[in-house]
């Protein structure tokens, strides 16, 4: 009984076979049309949709449809702009790794693009905030007090733009944006000068503040610079250099709380050990993420 049932006729089972292939072959089918609805359509009409998503704030549906225009039409005046728009709806969704590789990829294949301009740009603002959202988030810490490599990265990717492209829409506003990052790096030497100040490290905590004066000269932080030579010179008794810095205070910032002994306030030891507490600067004494300076 069980030999008979097990023997099929040749033609029952060719014809089994030939059904299950029709079936495997429409559910491949279904299921590559449903990972791209979009085949099969004008690049005019993908192009539209994905900036309908990016219109609504939809950054990963508009970089998803927008990935899918780019594998389906390699080459073309929609393709170089959504390479664009990728990059961008990256940026926006937070994805600054990827939004840097995608700038890369464009700035290596179109080197003289109409837009190249705006690519250094966006690729200044990504690396500004590259591995910093989890940081500024959660641990609420100061741009200052990171790594600054990719700061630095940014403000190469600004100057780029206000050098070579200076009637560009956007060099205005990345010469803005290296003051801002000049000043970042100010405060991160001048955290270095208090760090050593507290240590008594003094001949160390001078060296970097006048390594402060004579690089970013003019930022928001170089009379705290001066406070902190001051500061340093006491201790090593150079009554001479304490006393330069002390007039200087005097005739440009007479209000510098050094000058009433009342600087630097550094961060309460207890609370250095509470991550969740927000890093404070030893400079302001206020939660680095919140300093604002006058």
């Amino acid at each position: 009984m069980i030999r008979r049932s097990s023997l099929l006729s040749a033609p029952v089972r060719t014809a089994a076979l030939m059904l299950v292939l029709a079936l495997v072959s429409t559910g491949c089918h279904r299921g590559a049309k449903g990972d791209n609805p979009e085949e099969g359509q004008p690049v005019e009409t993908i192009y539209d949709k994905s900036h309908g998503l990016m219109q609504k704030g939809n950054w990963s549906g508009a970089e998803a449809t927008f990935r899918r225009l780019i594998a389906q039409y390699p080459y073309g005046p929609y393709t170089e702009q959504a390479m664009i728009e990728t990059a961008y709806a990256q940026y926006k969704a937070g994805k600054h790794e990827d939004a840097v590789s995608s700038i890369d990829r464009f700035i290596r294949t179109y080197p003289t693009h109409r837009n190249i301009a705006y690519m250094y740009y966006l690729r200044g603002l990504s690396n500004s905030n590259r591995n910093t959202v989890f940081l500024r988030r959660v641990w609420s810490l100061d741009p200052s007090r990171r790594d600054l490599s990719t700061p630095r990265q940014a403000y190469a990717d600004f100057n780029i733009v206000v050098e070579r492209y200076p009637n560009s829409r956007y060099a205005a506003d990345a010469r803005s944006r290296m003051l801002v990052l000049r000043d970042v790096f100010a405060q991160h030497e001048l955290d270095n000068a208090l760090y050593y100040l507290r240590r008594e490290a003094y001949v160390s905590a001078a060296g970097r503040a006048n390594y402060l004066l004579d690089t970013y000269p003019q930022s928001a932080f170089q009379y705290d610079a001066v406070a902190a030579l001051g500061e340093a010179y006491t201790h090593l008794g150079n009554k001479t250099l304490a006393d330069d810095a002390r007039r200087v205070l005097e005739l440009n910032q007479p209000n510098h709380p050094w000058l009433q002994g009342d600087w630097p306030k550094y961060p309460w030891m207890i609370r250095k050990l509470n991550p969740f507490a927000g890093e404070k600067s030893a400079s302001t004494g206020q939660r680095n993420a919140q300093m604002e300076r006058k």
